[in-house]
């Protein structure tokens, strides 16, 4: 005879002290070894020498043209992928069209592709060598080895994360408050403004913190298309490589203890937004 559910959740609550305890251990060793003291590292370096060098190696004329680069990129790549995600997310969870499954599939993309080989395709499109290149280089428009590249490969690979968040949780809430909506005479728009986006708006700021925090720690994508042109098409985390790569360590993890400060809040924002996200569904 199988147990009921009830049985089956106090066996669950009731497994062996040792047991549990063993597994937060495990969890809590995790976190240490592989999160807090990696961040502890990185800020004990970048304050080794005082905070006086601190604030010089990011007063740095390098230093502050990544961080420029850095923020103007992910000034493109947020707006952009929010638009798109928010569009991507209603039309997938609100209607049915031919394609559907194509368009899920195309959005999830950038997740099972590397970013070095997305750096590579718009090297082949654009470069000097590519299938438009000389085309690119007859009207003396640059896009490789330029912040035009370093924008359209961070849009590669950060336009997932607004949609992947909202699709379930618009699936989740149904149709009825739209549809109840338009029976009293709101348009499709108003429908939209009023009834839809109030209901998603903290998985949209969920997404976009997550979007923006991978637009701003982008490496690989960026590596390939930028050239690395100091001072002109380094964001910050290829600054940091090349500062490393100097044995400048101070300044290196001075910079890097930004992204690290990045992490921090976007991981305090994403705690609450999950929060947030869960209870709307639960309501649901």
């Amino acid at each position: 005879m199988s147990a009921s559910p009830r049985t089956s959740k106090d066996r669950s609550q009731t497994e062996p002290t040792v047991v549990r305890w063993l597994l937060i251990a495990i969890a809590v060793t995790f976190l240490m070894l592989f999160l807090i003291l990696p961040l502890a590292a990185v800020f004990s370096q970048a304050f080794d020498k005082g905070f006086t060098v601190y604030l010089d190696a990011l007063r740095e004329a390098d230093t502050l043209s990544s961080i420029k680069l850095t923020v103007l990129t992910a000034a493109f790549c947020v707006p952009l992928n929010l638009f798109f995600g928010v569009t991507a997310a209603w039309a997938i969870a609100k209607f049915s069209f031919p394609g559907k499954n194509l368009l899920i599939t195309l959005i999830d993309l950038p997740f099972s592709v590397s970013p070095v080989i997305s750096g590579l395709i718009y090297v082949l499109i654009f470069g000097l060598q590519g299938w438009i290149g000389p085309w690119l280089q007859d009207h003396d428009i640059r896009i490789v080895f330029a912040v035009p590249g370093i924008i359209l490969a961070t849009i590669f690979v950060t336009f997932p994360f607004v949609a992947r968040e909202l699709i379930p949780l618009m699936e989740a809430q149904g149709r009825e408050e739209e549809e109840a909506a338009l029976v009293l005479g709101a348009s499709g728009l108003q429908t939209f403004w009023r009834v839809t986006l109030p209901n998603v708006k903290w998985g949209i700021i969920y997404g976009v913190i997550l979007c923006n925090a991978r637009a701003m720690g982008e490496f690989g994508a960026v590596s390939v298309v930028s050239g690395h042109i100091r001072g002109m098409t380094n964001t910050v985390p290829l600054h940091v490589e090349i500062l490393y790569n100097e044995y400048n360590y101070t300044a290196a993890f001075a910079v890097a203890s930004l992204l690290a400060f990045l992490a921090l809040i976007t991981l305090v924002i994403k705690t609450i937004a999950e929060w947030k996200v869960q209870q709307q569904l639960q309501k649901n």
